[in-house]
């Protein structure tokens, strides 16, 4: 007869088995003390790896705790909320090894082996280091505040939400190695790729994606929409992108998020000054210059060559010239003017066509988009567009924003304003949209008539906005095919799996009859 066996505990292995519960509690008090292996010099290196790597901006809620998580990201198939990656045991990564933390930074898998989407940048992270990976990792474990807080799921919808579907894209699409050294190139070049594509990871929102959402490496850099804004072509085609700057515009651009005559950061990019580019090295800042105005030219749209265009090119590189490099003069291309995105617009004023008139006739009076202008942006712009003389409000022509090719930063800076804090001061720009904040909430009427007015007076007259445009990013920017594709292809394939097993089961049939 098999009985239950009982071991009864003597006096000496109750206290054995007390002092390992006691340094089993004791263990898991400190895990998040530093040691021996973790110390300052490490944890600071991790620090600023984290920092140039951007975690802060993603996963800490406005006025949030750092690193708690909880922000809500848009992206083409639909809104993911970012985890909470302080070393909280209960609700963080607390419990992850040096091998998890790897994983998750750079294959995009969890401890809990499901995938993570690559709105989590480890794409990029995939090609940095061992060493560095051990730095942020005794960072994250011994420098960072554990909170015990729970962040909402994300919930993409269907099969977007299915997230072992990840497994195939990462096979295609993430390297499986960090990068190696081009011996061939400076120390700095080579500095400033690693940090470019990987830390960085410039690339997530600076390259456009093809079908798949993967980066289409073909254009690197190029040039994409990100949510409601436009990440701008930074590579150094001259007309489309950002060969006319200087190493030291491009590195003041970095580190304040201002060019003066040229762009200043909002959105995204703002966040990510204000919380990575500003707290780098002079060093590290000059490096990513050294590497971007390297890269191969991408050209991705026909710069203006109205006569207008022409004249206004050709005062902003004589404007520009004294910071500009030798070797790469504004405006100049083997010695010949090029209209830029920098120097398109002028200086002008239609405030006598309606003044006295007011708003009375609403959208229907003279010149609505003028006297929108008027009411609404003048005030810091100038009535001219002309800026203030220190540049704290930019001027609205020689304006990236208002020039390029793409109209949706014009129309999210209307929408959701200027936001952006760096050692060299703190840029604000109220939001004009549906907002808490927004001193005037314009509706998408609106905000097209106001976007065109300043295109057509101050930018590329060419761009044309609709309140279809303005109400699209309104809900964070265009959204992908993908999920409605990937459902027709998940229906096509199980519609192909019925038919060939009604197929089998009609041959079994056949067989069957035959046999009898």
């Amino acid at each position: 007869m098999m009985r239950r066996s009982y071991t009864r505990l003597s006096g000496s292995g109750i206290s054995l088995m007390a002092a390992l519960v006691l340094m089993t509690a004791t263990m898991a008090t400190h895990a998040a003390a530093p040691t021996a292996s973790a110390d300052q010099a490490m944890i600071d290196r991790g620090r600023y790896l984290a920092t140039a790597s951007d975690c802060i901006a993603c996963h800490t809620t406005h006025h949030g705790k750092p690193m708690a998580g909880g922000l809500v990201m848009s992206s083409p198939v639909g809104d993911i909320v970012s985890t909470n990656i302080t070393p909280s045991r209960t609700h963080g990564i607390g419990t992850y090894t040096e091998q998890q933390f790897s994983n998750a930074v750079r294959k995009g898998v969890r401890a809990d082996g499901a995938h993570l989407y690559p709105a989590m940048p480890y794409p990029s992270y995939a090609v940095m280091t061992d060493d560095d990976i051990h730095a942020m990792y005794v960072y994250f474990m011994h420098g960072v505040d554990a909170v015990d807080k729970e962040t909402a799921p994300t919930t993409l919808p269907f099969p977007m939400n299915l997230r072992f579907l990840m497994t195939g894209w990462n096979l295609l699409f993430v390297p499986d190695a960090p990068l190696v050294a081009d011996p061939d190139k400076s120390e700095a070049w080579n500095r400033g790729r690693y940090l470019t594509l990987g830390a960085a990871h410039c690339s997530t929102c600076h390259t456009p994606r093809g079908f798949m959402m993967q980066e289409q490496l073909g254009k690197s850099l190029g040039g994409a929409q990100v949510g409601p804004w436009y990440a701008p072509n930074i590579t150094p085609d001259k007309a489309t992108g950002i060969g006319t700057w200087s190493q030291e515009d491009l590195v003041t651009y970095l580190r304040t998020g201002r060019v003066e005559g040229k762009a200043q950061a909002a959105g995204s990019m703002a966040e990510a000054i204000s919380f990575s580019f500003s707290k780098l090295t002079d060093d590290d800042l000059n490096a990513i210059a050294t590497y971007v105005r390297d890269v191969p030219a991408v050209r991705t749209g026909a710069a203006s060559t109205s006569a207008a265009s022409a004249s206004a090119s050709a005062s902003a590189a004589s404007a520009s010239a004294a910071s500009a490099s030798p070797s790469a003069p504004a405006g100049k291309a083997d010695g010949a003017p090029v209209a830029t995105r920098f120097d398109r617009g002028t200086a002008s004023n239609d405030l006598p066509d309606f003044r006295g008139e007011g708003y009375v006739n609403g959208l229907h009076g003279r010149s609505p988009g003028g006297q929108l202008f008027s009411a609404n942006c003048a005030s810091c712009h100038g009535y001219n567009a002309q800026g203030t003389q220190d540049g704290y409000y930019p001027s609205l022509f020689s304006n990236s924003a208002t020039a390029g090719a793409n109209p949706s930063n014009l129309i999210a800076t209307i929408l959701y304003g200027v936001d952006r804090n760096t050692p060299a001061g703190h840029v604000f720009m109220p939001p004009f949209g549906s907002h808490p904040n927004a001193v005037t909430s314009l509706n998408n009427d609106e905000v097209a008539l106001l976007a065109n007015y300043v295109f057509e007076h101050h930018g590329d007259a060419s761009l044309k906005v609709s309140a279809q445009d303005v109400q699209q990013i309104r809900e964070g920017g265009p959204r992908s095919n993908l999920v409605t594709l990937a459902r027709i292809g998940m229906a096509a394939g199980f519609l192909v799996v019925v038919l060939l097993v009604m197929v089998g089961m009609g041959m079994r049939r056949r067989r069957s009859r035959s046999a009898r």
